[in-house]
């Protein structure tokens, strides 16, 4: 049939040199001209085929008709509603007048319901009593009409009466479309398709001399390959260590998933008796089951800070348990590897040589004999810095919708001189704005390491409500002075989930969906492009 259909259309060009109109067409087996929306269709194949050849051009023309509803077939051939009501009653003053219940027993509960307010607004019937009679001896059922020539013709001349058929849903617009067809730069009334490959039968019979092939194409596109995609979580990711870079941060070293209770938890000022360092919040390790000794004097200036105070505080006046600090653990946030990288950063302060090797990293860096008192006093050689990470964290927590026992924690701090915790709101406001979330807002909050400490919430508009994404504050001086720092230097800390911003970008509810075994591949093919 298609082959037969494309000599057709080859044979009317060779011999008119156009086809004006495809639906003048008979096609082969059929006495009237193909004018169905199928037989365009099956037209247009034909023209697809031919095209791809460049054997023929053609151009798209789109028509609208409208065709019949069941309940429009069934009025035009029946009679519409009113005048079916019209032709059960007796003439007034000709008999007695019939009831509404009478009528529904004549012609149905449809007809009856929609019939009587169409031939009262005609003026064809009217009451007599408790009945109904005609006022009119003789009627023209015009939807009966109209119904009919559009049931022969596809349209209707009296264009004004369309939108009340539609209405009444007793009419549906159909779209069609016919093609204009001209010849194409290859033009020949063969059917025969151009080879497409070089076969061993072809080269051993010698017809590949005489047979014509398919042009190459080099600007279709290619098979699309079937290598992978980036998770959600890898987009947003990247996307928020790009907003970081773009404002002058620098990434720090986060690789140590196992860290000791001393960095932690001791050296940011979290009290050694914290709920927080139980079982059931912590994930600790057994074997190995606790680590080599933090550099001594740090270690012991941090030691006389918890128990005795410093630096203005008293401290929290508990025995110290050198065995609670050496545990190892699953860390549970990076701010351990941010406290690992501000000692540094204060041991350069002081004009102490560290090396960059994973040894210094984990221990500490240089070893110093300052005392309290002497740190206090020093304030000179600091350079402010702005550092990074995004990385794994381990809760020992209950999974629901918006928490796993494993995740992602964006982290950052800014140590400059005479910050203000004006200046961590305004900074958390340009970057989540630059991630698309507008609508942030602020809630007082105790962190031990803190003060002033802010809790972090987005609006998230599946969940339809505001949703916990991150925690801030200021890093007190019980944790900032022992490391070395001058007194006037201020730290901001924040911790953010990478999961949570993730699910309201996305518009993911339910955090299992994003990671685990509930995860759909095709949503990970196929999910947007974060922009960045």
């Amino acid at each position: 049939m298609a082959e037969s259909i494309q000599q057709l259309v080859l044979d009317t060009l060779d011999a008119n040199g156009s086809i004006p109109d495809t639906r003048t067409l008979v096609l082969p087996g059929e006495s009237a001209p193909a004018s169905s929306h199928d037989a365009q269709i099956t037209i247009l194949g034909a023209l697809n085929s031919l095209s791809s050849r460049n054997v023929v051009t053609y151009e798209t023309n789109e028509t609208i008709s409208h065709g019949l509803t069941p309940e429009g077939l069934q009025l035009a051939e029946q009679g519409s509603h009113e005048a079916r009501v019209w032709s059960v009653l007796p003439l007034k003053g000709n008999g007695d007048a019939v009831t509404p219940v009478e009528l529904k027993k004549l012609v149905g509960d449809e007809t009856a319901k929609v019939g009587q307010g169409r031939a009262f607004k005609n003026g064809w019937i009217g009451k007599e009593g408790a009945g109904l009679v005609k006022l009119a001896a003789e009627i023209n059922d015009a939807t009966q009409i109209d119904l009919k020539e559009i049931q022969e013709t596809g349209s209707l001349k009296a264009e004004s009466a369309l939108p009340d058929l539609r209405k009444r849903k007793l009419i549906a617009q159909k779209k069609g479309q016919w093609f204009v067809v001209n010849k194409g730069p290859d033009f020949s009334t063969s059917t025969a398709k151009p080879e497409t490959d070089l076969t061993v039968d072809m080269l051993n019979s010698g017809s590949w001399k005489t047979s014509t092939y398919k042009k190459y194409n080099f600007e279709a596109d290619g098979i699309p390959t079937n290598g992978g995609a980036l998770h959600p979580l890898l987009k947003v990711r990247e996307e928020i260590r790009n907003i970081f870079l773009e404002m002058g941060f620098a990434e720090m070293p986060t690789q140590s998933f196992v860290e000791s209770g001393f960095w932690c938890f001791d050296a940011l000022f979290v009290p050694q008796q914290h709920p927080a360092r139980d079982l059931q919040d912590t994930f600790y390790l057994s074997d190995p089951s606790h680590s080599l000794a933090p550099e001594p004097s740090y270690y012991k200036r941090v030691s006389t800070v918890h128990e005795h105070g410093g630096f203005g505080s008293a401290g929290y006046r508990a025995p110290w348990q050198p065995e609670e600090s050496s545990k190892l653990l699953l860390r549970t946030h990076t701010t351990a590897s941010s406290a690992q990288m501000l000692y540094r950063l204060a041991a350069k302060c002081r004009g102490e040589s560290v090396e960059d090797g994973a040894e210094d990293y984990v221990h500490g860096g240089a070893a110093t004999n300052a005392t309290n008192e002497e740190l206090n006093k020093e304030d000179d050689g600091f350079h402010p810095a702005k550092l990074f990470s995004i990385d794994r964290v381990f809760r020992n927590e209950t999974m629901d919708a918006t928490h796993l026992a494993e995740f992602h924690q964006v982290e950052g701090v800014v140590a400059d001189r005479n910050l203000t915790l004006a200046d961590l709101i305004g900074f958390m406001r340009v970057f989540f704005s630059k991630m698309g979330i507008e609508q942030v807002r602020f809630k007082p909050a105790y962190n031990p390491y803190t003060e002033p400490s802010l809790e972090i919430f987005a609006f998230h508009p599946l969940l339809d409500k505001w949703v916990e994404v991150g925690n801030s504050g200021m890093f007190r001086p019980e944790m900032l002075e022992p490391m070395g720092f001058p007194k006037d230097v201020r730290v901001h800390g924040w911790g953010l989930s990478l999961e949570r911003p993730t699910m309201i970008r996305y518009g993911i509810n339910n955090i299992r969906t994003l990671v685990g075994h509930k995860v759909s591949l095709e949503g990970i093919e196929n999910s947007a492009a974060v922009m960045f």
